[in-house]
């Protein structure tokens, strides 16, 4: 968790492939990315899409995140923020598969991991091996 947008920059900058295009709000927190990125931005008092540019996935994301800290988690520790934040970015990213299509994906990728070492023995306080 970043108290500011522009505290969030360098975090951004690491995690954004070069040559990705990226879609912003007008917000003077996102200037800075213009150096190293190709930018489409969104005036959102003036419309939510012009011009290739629009932020409506973003807010789904966001939308969807909330849903399930409200009716599945039920709360989310900013200890585990990030985590929670790229399981959610995988179900956002994979949710149009088949089921057994995401099951196989999971149970191979956990086949082929040791104990997380965010989520071992977490209910304990404590990483256990």
């Amino acid at each position: 968790m970043f108290r500011s947008e522009g505290a969030a920059l360098g975090f951004i900058r690491e995690r954004i492939a070069p040559g990705s295009i990226v879609h912003a709000d007008e917000a003077s927190s996102w200037d800075a990315l213009h150096v190293r990125f190709d930018m489409k931005r969104i005036n959102h008092q003036q419309a939510y899409s012009a011009d290739g540019a629009c932020t409506n996935m973003a807010k789904e994301y966001f939308s969807r995140f909330r849903r399930g800290e409200i009716g599945h988690h039920h709360h989310i520790s900013s200890v585990y923020l990030l985590r929670y934040a790229q399981e959610a970015s995988w179900r956002e990213d994979h949710r149009w598969e088949m089921n057994g299509a995401q099951y196989e994906r999971i149970a191979e990728a956990a086949m082929k991991r040791g104990s997380s070492v965010d989520f071992c023995g977490y209910w304990q306080r404590h990483n256990k091996d």
